[in-house]
């Protein structure tokens, strides 16, 4: 939900005009008094990853306004500072809305450099209605459960019966939570930071946010620019977009990358024996969509889940060698195998994630305004599916319960900034979940911000995933607040270069088995996750993995419109 070129939108002017200006003053003033916090109980909630691990709670106000009454559960980790100069909390968030947030504290801690996590207590949360908060959103379990209708509706019949799927998640949501979904939206949940931080006995905070984390930590600076230190934003979204027009660009930007894809697949004829014509293997990926329709693939894949599958190479391109090789086996052997296994690795596991959508549609559905008429999203899906057929539809359904929200919507605010301290903006020039314009758009906001760009960069989540340039400047930042300044007063204050791109895999015979849990699902002592939670696809693969290490945020499909 982001754009990249071609922001459409006929829901423009639904959006425009309806942009609330907080407040640049400290969130407290005039408001009713906190309540006072007991020192947080930290516990040990260690694994064989992350030994130092700790968890707490902490509550906040369901409705911060009435700080007095009904109150809501936050869950947090800790890695604490070791080192004599300490430079309080760093609190990360790894994206969403509905990402968990609790395994990041290990892997941010693990990844930054020994002497700089060091200064630092890295503290992960799983925000509202999230994971082990509580109380934690489920509106309608198994809304995604195989075989979908077809993403693409063939006529009024498919459409009808897409909507009144839309339809009923609504109000199952409505009539589950009603009493908690006005509070479930970006400025509570930035309120909510402001909790956090009193819990901790910090002045001030220290944040690395990833994807919608970028604009929770926008928020938040908005309300509390004085209580921020330094803040780091990666993979940016575009805050002029929030959510319907970000949306659609981000179909053109998926759409993009899906066919930078199928170019690589082709530069790769000799492993994969799909043909050199870019154009070529593309048809043939559409032709096997098509086949899934009538026959899915091991009566679980069809086109809706085929798209969840190849969804995530457009987050990450170290995903691109096993899909590649599924995509060959089906059309070149009619080997249905390796597109089940990595359904149940890439595709399966996102779209189960109830939480995490129940969690996504809340806040998007109540943070600003979304078309109600259907009349409008079918003439824009269809507009834009002309141009960019990969997901456009999939990602219109998978956000359509906002066309029937049973909540009104609030209007986004205006994030614009220039009392914050320099904050460091990163952002891939090809990024497709939160494509460039919303970096740059960014640093227009934050004044004194810094702007570093990964020119050709293709993935979402660039630091802390082994570009070495880009995680220098995230340790220079975090260890002395300082930001690269570009020597001609040029809008970038710095560049660096993309990482290569992954070498093709060999093609190999399937096993045709799999082990007892889920392909890609691994336990919490292999990831990090505390114990008793599921495993986040934003904690990177372990070492001696079939692929690379992730970037911290590349993969945690909460990353906006596709949450899977």
């Amino acid at each position: 939900m982001t754009p990249r070129a071609g922001m459409l939108i006929a829901a423009g002017a639904l959006v425009a005009g309806t942009v609330a200006v907080l407040p640049a003053t400290p969130a407290g003033a005039g408001e009713p008094t906190p309540r006072p916090f007991p020192p947080l109980a930290w516990t040990d909630c260690a694994t064989k990853a992350y030994p130092k691990l700790q968890c707490a709670t902490v509550k906040a106000p369901l409705n911060h306004d009435d700080p007095a009454g009904r109150t809501v559960t936050l869950a947090l980790t800790r890695v604490q500072h070791t080192a004599k100069t300490f430079q309080g909390p760093l609190l990360v968030n790894p994206g969403g809305p509905g990402g968990s947030g609790r395994g990041m504290a290990g892997y941010v801690a693990a990844a930054l450099p020994a002497k700089v996590a060091a200064q630092y207590d890295v503290i992960g949360f799983d925000p509202r209605g999230v994971g082990k908060s509580e109380p934690a959103l489920d509106c309608k379990p198994g809304h995604f459960k195989p075989v979908r209708p077809d993403s693409v509706p063939r006529g009024a019949e498919d459409e009808r019966v897409a909507v009144e799927r839309a339809q009923a998640f609504a109000r199952a949501c409505g009539e589950k939570h009603a009493d908690v979904l006005p509070y479930i939206d970006t400025v509570s949940t930035a309120r909510d930071l402001d909790v956090i931080r009193r819990a901790l006995g910090a002045p001030k905070i220290n944040y690395l946010g990833y994807s919608y984390g970028t604009y929770l930590g926008a928020v938040y600076a908005r309300l509390h620019p004085d209580k921020v230190r330094r803040m780091a934003l990666d993979s940016v979204v575009n805050p002029h977009g929030v959510w319907y027009e970000d949306n659609i660009a981000q179909d053109y930007a998926f759409d993009a990358r899906h066919k930078d894809f199928m170019a690589w697949v082709a530069r790769n004829d000799a492993t994969y024996g799909l043909g050199t014509d870019p154009a070529a293997v593309e048809a043939a990926w559409y032709r096997m969509r098509d086949e899934l329709r009538a026959t899915p693939a091991g009566g679980k894949v069809g086109p809706g889940e085929l798209e969840d599958t190849f969804l995530p190479g457009g987050y990450y391109n170290g995903y691109w060698p096993r899909l590649a090789s599924a995509f060959a086996a089906y059309v070149n052997d009619r080997n249905a195998v390796p597109l089940t296994e990595a359904y149940a690795r890439y595709g399966e596991a996102d779209a189960s994630a109830d939480n995490g959508y129940s969690v996504y549609t809340a806040v998007q559905c109540r943070d600003a305004g979304w078309p109600r008429d259907w009349s409008v999203w079918r003439k824009d899906s269809w507009d834009v599916h002309a141009k960019a057929p990969f997901s456009t539809w999939n990602n219109a359904w998978y956000n359509a319960p906002c066309a029937f929200w049973p909540v009104d919507p609030l209007t986004p605010p205006d994030v614009r900034n220039d009392q914050v301290p320099p904050v460091l903006v990163l952002q891939a020039t090809d990024d497709a979940a939160t494509p460039y314009e919303g970096g740059v758009a960014m640093h227009r906001l934050l004044r004194g911000s810094s702007l570093v760009v990964e020119e050709g960069g293709e993935n979402h989540g660039v630091t802390l995933g082994g570009n070495d340039c880009l995680d220098e400047h995230l340790a220079t930042y975090l260890a002395t607040g300082k930001v690269p300044r570009a020597k001609d007063d040029g809008e970038v204050d710095a560049v660096c270069a993309s990482r290569p791109e992954p070498e093709p895999e060999p093609v190999t015979p399937p096993t045709g088995q799999q082990s007892g849990k889920r392909a890609g699902e691994r336990s919490g002592e292999e990831t990090g996750e505390p114990a008793g939670t599921t495993a986040s696809r934003s904690v990177a693969v372990p070492a001696g993995a079939s692929e690379p290490a992730e970037p911290a945020a590349a993969v945690l499909h909460g990353l906006l419109g596709h949450v899977r």
